[in-house]
């Protein structure tokens, strides 16, 4: 099965202009972190067959710290093909358009250098602590302004864990459950407020996940500045919230001082000129 992003970017189209109203009302609706998802995204057999392209584990980038367990990856030429056209289908001016239109904002841009985009990986025990996602794209230019997160792991359950957790109330309030579900669709937006996690993974199998983000030239929230990804510990993770809010104060004070950072973040995608 083989599919180019323009096809792939058609099946995305058709389903988002089917339920436009549904998913605007849905998103304005929403008073702190706004969102919205759609089921059954593409044909299922396709969905799958994006899940079955998913690298093995040790091809990827592991991330395991007290901030997050999981395996990433953004140079995607050096995966199946698939995942590159579904990735970019993303990114497709009549896709990008139609999300524009959903959340009332006309100056999206997508990120074609997958700047903590691409895939990623996770398996039993692995999580992501609540964060805030950092405000710039890579060139510090543009703002942070949406997630788009497609999951196809097949028959994934609410009870597997590594789902979506919201907190709009910050990491002392409750959280809001989306669930990773096979061929689903969430676009969430990126702001000073937008605390989200992924939670931790109960079961001995595989959640995969498709990222993109869209950045614009106006933040999402008129209040927004500056920041970079910043981690909590969970309600009950006390002693884990100390040291990751004293991480995010001095990588913040280390970017105020380096605009472009120290290092320069090796999750992007390097392609030849």
């Amino acid at each position: 099965m083989s599919y180019t992003r323009k096809e792939l970017a058609n099946f995305i189209v058709k389903k988002l202009q089917l339920h436009m109203d549904k998913l605007t009302d849905s998103y304005s609706s929403m008073s702190k972190i706004q969102h919205f998802y759609i089921d059954d995204l593409l044909p299922e057999d396709l969905a799958a067959a994006i899940y079955n392209a998913f690298p093995e584990p040790k091809s990827m980038s592991l991330n395991k710290t007290l901030r997050e367990y999981k395996y990433i990856a953004a140079q995607m030429d050096q995966y199946d093909p698939v995942l590159e056209e579904i990735i970019y289908a993303f990114q497709m001016p009549e896709v990008v358009a139609l999300i524009s239109k959903i959340v009332g904002k006309d100056d999206l841009f997508p990120d074609d250098k997958l700047y903590a985009g691409g895939i990623s990986l996770m398996g039993e025990g692995h999580y992501l602590n609540p964060h805030l996602d950092n405000s710039h794209d890579k060139e510090r230019e543009l703002w942070r302004a949406f997630n788009l997160l497609y999951y196809v792991s097949p028959d994934w359950k609410l009870e597997n864990g590594g789902n979506l957790e919201l907190w709009p109330d910050g990491v002392k309030g409750n959280s809001i459950t989306l669930e990773s579900k096979f061929n689903r669709l969430i676009v969430m937006a990126t702001h000073n407020n937008s605390w989200h996690s992924v939670s931790p993974i109960k079961v001995d199998r595989t959640r995969c996940c498709v990222s993109n983000y869209y950045f614009a030239t106006n933040p999402v929230d008129a209040e927004d500045s500056f920041h970079v990804t910043s981690f909590r510990g969970r309600p009950e993770q006390k002693i884990v919230d100390i040291l990751l809010r004293g991480d995010a104060k001095v990588r913040n004070l280390i970017r105020k001082l380096f605009t472009k950072g120290i290092k320069e973040t090796s999750h992007y995608y390097k392609k030849e000129d």
